[in-house]
């Protein structure tokens, strides 16, 4: 585990390569969101949008937590991909207090475009490795993946 608690001064090899992973990451999260499809949606639409396509339905308190906002902001968020129609509110079936939030199929599809066009841009980029950077690239792919859902 790096220790981080000195500063800006890394003292060995895996406080560089955090520093450098963060870095990295930062600036390539912030170049694919410009890469949208609907410029009307805010970053955390988009992000509550994605987290209903992977987890699958849910109620707007475990959005909230998923998503590490206040669920009166989530209730907003919600509220606002709703009159987009992007989502729906439907009884929980268990709690008649609570409403379960799912994706529509508009939704579905903005998403999958959306993808579409972020995995062409990163491609693009790409293009410009050689073999070995790929091999280290797809060695990295799944690593990365469980370092965003840590």
């Amino acid at each position: 585990m790096p220790d981080l608690s000195h500063g800006d001064e890394f003292e060995n090899e895996n406080d560089s390569a955090v520093n450098a992973l963060r870095s990295a990451v930062m600036r390539l999260g912030r170049r694919l969101k410009h890469q949208r499809v609907d410029e009307s949606l805010s970053p955390t639409e988009m992000s509550v949008l994605g987290t209903l396509a992977r987890c699958g339905s849910a109620t707007p308190g475990e959005l909230a937590r998923k998503e590490h906002v206040q669920p009166p902001s989530m209730t907003r968020i919600v509220a606002l991909l709703e009159a987009k129609g992007l989502v729906r509110l439907e009884p929980h079936p268990d709690d008649r207090r609570q409403k379960v939030v799912s994706q529509t199929e508009e939704a579905e599809a903005m998403l999958e475009e959306s993808r579409r066009k972020r995995n062409v841009w990163l491609a693009s980029l790409a293009e410009g490795l050689d073999e070995d950077e790929w091999a280290k690239l797809r060695a990295a792919a799944p690593v990365l993946e469980k370092l965003a859902h840590l």
